[in-house]
Parts: C-alpha cells; structure tokens; sequence
C-alpha cells in the first residue's frame, strides 16, 4: 500500500489536531500546550523522546527495525554506526490578531498560527505514525525536531545547543523541512530550490538623540524628527547606490517614532527596521555601510545616533544533492506537475538555516492555498487574513516519512 494512501488515512486525525493548534496558538520559545499535543500524538508509538530544558522542544527518535540498520557507516567519531536523518518542525505562532473567520478560529487574544506552524506540527506528527508502522522498513535512526521559538526567537539554536543533531547517538547524516504557504503557488505544490533559498535576516534600532524645544522655535532645539526622517530615506538611496541589483538588498522600516503633541519637538526618534541580503558578502557590507552611514547623518546635524546592528537569522543554504534527493521524492510520489522548481530565493527568512549550516539537508515549500484559490491574490502568510487549506496535511506528512525511508536506504547502500 503506498504511503500517501497510508496518510490519506490520517487524514481526519491530523486535521483534529490541527484545528486545535490553530485554536490555542503559543508564542515564543516555552509553549507548553503545544509540548503536550506533540506529546500525546506521540504517546504509544517507540519513540525515545526528550524534552527540552531551556524550551519547550521535543526530540524524538525512532529506531529502525530493518537487518540492514545495524551496523552500517561506521566512521571515526560515530558511537553506533548507524545512519540516521532529521525532520523538522516548527511549533510556534505569531503575534497577530486573527481575521479569517474560519470555524477554527484562534481563541488566544492577539495570537494566531498565521504561518502554518500548526500544519508543520501536525504533518510531522503523522509522520511519526507512519514511521512507526514502517519501521521495520527503515535502515537507520531518524529524529523529530519538533521546535519552538521559530519567530524571531532563534529557537534551533537552542536545540542545536541541547544536542538534537546527536540524539540518535550518531550525527545525523541529513535533515529536512517543510514549510506552508498560503499564496505563491497553485494548492499543493512542492517548492524546492538548490542553493540560497532564503535570505539572511538582520534587525536595525537606531535612536537619535537630540535637544527638545517648542516647536515654534526649532532654531533653539536639535530636532530628531527631522534627522529621522532623513536617515529613512538615505538608507533607502544608500541601497540602490552601493548595491548591485543582481544581489539585491531589502530594507524595510516598520518604526518610526517620534514625539508626544504637534507642538513641542521631543529629545529623541527611533527608527526600526528589517534587513534581507542574498549573499554573504552583501550581509557584511550592511553591517558596516549602515552605521557609517546613520552616524554621518547625525553628525552633520549635531545630533547623536545610537545604531544598534542585529544580526538574526543565516541564508537559507540548501544542498544540491539532498535538494534533488528530495525533488526525486515529490515526483515519485505526487507526480512532475506537483513540483515547482524555484529561480530566485525568497526574502523570507528561517532558524533552520541553523541546521542547514551544519549539516546537509533542504527545505520544501508547500503551497496550502484553497483548490481553485488564486495564489496571487490570496493573503501571505502572517496576514491576519491567512489561510491554509487542511488538504495538504496528509501529503505533507507523506512526503516527510518518506524522505526519511528513502534517505536512510541510500547511506545504507552508501556504506
């Protein structure tokens, strides 16, 4: 019986689940609800679980049951010879107010799984159901990052610091993720692309600092407003000026704020924005061309600036070969016509870079937008309006064990 009729059978299952998620979203890095959903879908099934101690992560590993798991791989450093892979998925939810209206509607007052983590979170569940039943077929170790803290919060690196690459004993030899959309591309497509996927992601605060005053009389003040105002748009030009278009630069200011009333110049401005480069290089280049540049502002006008430069998540680098590993296992399994092949990376941005830099691996797109739905005008994810079609989950979770029964046959074979 092929796996995804196996997930298909799931179905109802996963789509409870996830509907409970998407009522009582969790934010941050210690959602306790959520740890205990993961857990009770994994209550049963041989797994060797570990929860997290700086968060509410769960590790899962399950052993595999084929003669040909034993002993295979064996390399210097490796304590049990087996070969084992990664699958990940992230827990969290977002700050935002849910507008969707859907009968599931988020319960939480001002949060919402406005980027499908809820869906992550289940199809990875099922995914554990399948693998226990397949056991037998797995020649090999796999672990289940099931993580939270995926917005903003860095959560991988938490688990990579508690060892969730070693869990099984060995390192693991590859890792996979999934991640929902519900606008890009048609319902159910599989996204893939080898190389940078997604862009790296830094944070810029800035707070100039200058002398209040009334605001008839900005001779006799240093206003910040005006520095502000200035700093804004000069970043804006700075970028298309130092910039190659062909490795583009995104940066968006999302605060800028000033004052207390019309008339009275207040003492200092703060400006907050995000930051997306495609390269490594264009990355350092920010780091010391934005400063240089905030600071000469402030300078001319006889203000002072505070810039503050955060750097927050890596480029999203995927593997070649784990990339077509995995598009060999999308058109096996759903058909060419269900896989998309991306040119350009996206300027989104993701903690399981974090995996990626350290071990070989990819990550899939997939495109939850209602059948018949138009992915270009369809809200994108962390919209308040977002929505993701429960449609994909058994595919999801079908695609996720078998990357791992097909990855741990070849480095079996490898061996």
């Amino acid at each position: 019986m092929p796996i995804t009729d196996d997930a298909k059978d799931l179905q109802e299952d996963l789509t409870r689940l996830r509907h409970d998620l998407h009522r009582k979203p969790e934010i941050g890095l210690h959602l306790p609800r959520t740890q205990e959903r993961v857990l009770q879908a994994l209550d049963g099934l041989p797994y060797e679980i570990t929860l997290g101690k700086e968060t509410t992560s769960v590790t899962a590993v399950l052993r595999g049951g084929h003669p040909g798991a034993g002993e295979q791989g064996n390399t210097a450093g490796d304590s049990t010879g087996r070969p084992a892979v990664l699958l990940r998925a992230d827990m969290d939810g977002l700050p935002v107010q849910e507008k969707t209206g859907v009968a599931f509607t988020s319960q939480a007052d001002g949060a919402m799984h406005a980027c499908g983590h809820d869906l992550h979170t289940s199809m990875l569940a099922g995914a554990a159901t399948l693998l226990a039943e397949k056991r037998h077929q797995l020649r090999g170790d796999v672990v289940l990052m099931f993580q939270p803290g995926e917005e903003g919060f860095d959560g991988a690196s938490y688990m990579l610091r508690e060892g969730v690459l070693d869990a099984a004993g060995t390192r693991v030899q590859a890792a996979y993720g999934m991640h929902v959309f519900s606008s890009l591309e048609p319902h159910g497509t599989f996204c893939t692309k080898p190389g940078v996927m997604l862009s790296a992601s830094d944070g810029l605060e800035v707070t100039v600092l200058g002398a209040g005053g009334h605001g008839s009389a900005p001779h006799s003040a240093k206003d910040p407003v005006t520095v502000a105002a200035e700093m804004v748009t000069a970043l804006q030009v700075m970028v298309t000026r130092q910039f190659n278009m062909f490795d583009p630069v995104v940066l968006s200011v999302g605060v800028l704020h000033a004052g207390t009333k019309r008339n009275v110049i207040p003492e200092s401005a703060r400006i907050e924005a995000t930051i997306r480069t495609f390269s490594e290089a264009s990355r350092l280049k920010m780091m010391e061309a934005v400063p240089r540049l905030l600071k000469g502002i402030a300078a001319a006008h006889g203000v002072e600036a505070a810039v503050d430069y955060l750097q927050e998540y890596p480029l999203t680098i995927t593997d070649e070969d784990e990339t077509h590993t995995a598009e060999n296992v999308i058109t096996e399994l759903f058909g060419e016509r269900r896989l998309s092949r991306w040119a350009t990376p996206l300027s989104g941005s993701e903690d399981f870079s974090r995996i990626l830099a350290e071990v070989p691996g990819t990550f899939v797109g997939l495109s939850a937008v209602a059948p018949g739905g138009d992915p270009a005008t369809s809200p994108f994810n962390h919209s308040p309006y977002a929505t993701f079609d429960d449609g994909v989950l058994a595919d999801g979770a079908a695609l996720y064990a078998e990357l791992a029964i097909s990855r741990l046959a070849a480095l079996s074979q490898a061996s």
